[in-house]
């Protein structure tokens, strides 16, 4: 694994700049990893699947560790809102969330309070120890085989709309098989 300041010059070029929560994020995901025992995650970058649970800054910074892309269907976006990140390691079947605290914010914003609230922010989270920034709970995760990397599975049409579906994410209504947009869990409305 990089060292700390390796990850966080990473994280900027990555994210186009360097703000508290690509610190928050190295350090949350160095974390999963080191508990997983995983210390090359690019060598064995089909080992772990990681769940985000935020589409902010942090997000990037645990993609960049974890070297888990949706593109490569390692990672998993489930919009809670809530910073925190479940590694999963799908040689041995464990999973560990690594959860900021909330008193960690206000903890960094108090450490230095001569620098601006992200610089002081960034300065704290990477002086921080572990156990005041993040809860770490060991949680069993499954992950089905359609949710693996390198799933190949059938793809079937859309009665609705004739469009593809892959991944065995349709759903059957009235026997007929529909995407979900065309069961009715669209995000868009046609106009």
């Amino acid at each position: 694994m990089k060292t700390l300041d390796e990850y966080l010059e990473l994280a900027a070029v990555a994210h186009g700049h360097l703000c508290a929560g690509q610190v928050l994020g190295v350090r949350l995901a160095m974390l999963g990893l080191r508990e997983l025992d995983i210390e090359d995650p690019i060598a064995e970058r089909k080992r772990v699947v990681t769940y985000v649970e935020i589409d902010r800054c942090v997000t990037d910074a645990v993609a960049l560790v974890a070297n888990c892309r949706l593109g490569k269907r390692a990672l998993k976006f489930r919009d809670w809102g809530k910073v925190a990140a479940t590694f999963v390691d799908l040689q041995t079947g464990r999973a560990v969330r690594i959860a900021a605290k909330e008193s960690s914010k206000q903890l960094a914003r108090e450490m230095f309070p001569e620098m601006g609230k992200d610089a002081g922010q960034q300065k704290a989270y990477a002086a921080l120890s572990n156990e005041v920034l993040f809860d770490k709970q060991w949680v069993k995760v499954e992950v089905l085989p359609e949710d693996l990397p390198g799933f190949k599975g059938p793809r079937v049409v859309c009665a609705e709309c004739g469009e593809g579906i892959n991944f065995k994410r349709e759903v059957v209504v009235d026997g007929r098989v529909l995407c979900r947009a065309c069961a009715g869990e669209r995000y868009y409305q046609h106009l």
